[in-house]
């Protein structure tokens, strides 16, 4: 019992870091493309929406993984 709840909490763990470091890394360089070319701004925003959902579902199959490992027991 006690290992699948250390699996089930690196599978989150290491599921939400990647995607929490690129979500933050995406709107910081889509935030300074806005600063510099305004008129690019619905473009930009359009994208990174995109891919923070790209990104998201990463940490989703962490969660589904998790949720498959508690179900074993």
């Amino acid at each position: 019992m006690g290992l699948v709840a250390l699996g089930a909490a690196l599978a989150i763990g290491l599921a939400a870091i990647g995607p929490g470091i690129g979500q933050g890394i995406a709107a910081s360089k889509a935030l300074e493309g806005m600063a510099r070319q305004p008129e690019a701004a619905g473009i930009l925003r359009t994208n990174m929406i995109l891919a923070f959902a790209f990104m998201e579902s990463l940490s989703i199959y962490g969660l589904v993984i998790a949720f498959l490992l508690f179900a074993k027991i």
